[in-house]
């Protein structure tokens, strides 16, 4: 699990270099989809929340779960912040808070279901 969790993790990264680089033309198709890059948002960050916390909740079984999701899900929404703040900086880039909005509730709803498949 460790291992889908860092190939994830590392699959994001490696979409938001190409998205900084102004190379997603690959993921065009995206904006086809009404509302695709919100939902983009939610499921990248959700199943990477999902994945993060189920990983977590293995490593560290003596911990309270509901403790786990809730440290594992504050550390990605500051991480989710930041990069969605960056994007300012960048000319391909445009902040947006109804992207920063999905992104959060992708992380709120898959860390409940993290916490539901655990039981």
């Amino acid at each position: 699990m460790k291992w889908i969790t860092i190939l994830f993790a590392s699959f994001i990264i490696l979409i938001i270099v190409f998205a900084d680089l102004g190379m997603l033309d690959m993921l065009g198709f995206v904006n086809l989809i009404p509302l695709g890059d919100k939902i983009g948002h939610f499921v990248l960050y959700g199943i990477l929340t999902l994945l993060l916390d189920l990983t977590l909740f293995r490593s560290l079984p003596s911990r309270r779960p509901k403790l786990v999701a809730l440290s594992a899900g504050l550390i990605l929404a500051l991480l989710i912040g930041l990069e969605e703040y960056s994007q300012q900086f960048f000319a391909n880039r445009t902040f947006s808070m109804v992207d920063l909005a999905a992104s959060y509730l992708g992380v709120i709803f898959f860390s409940w279901l993290a916490l539901k498949l655990r039981k």
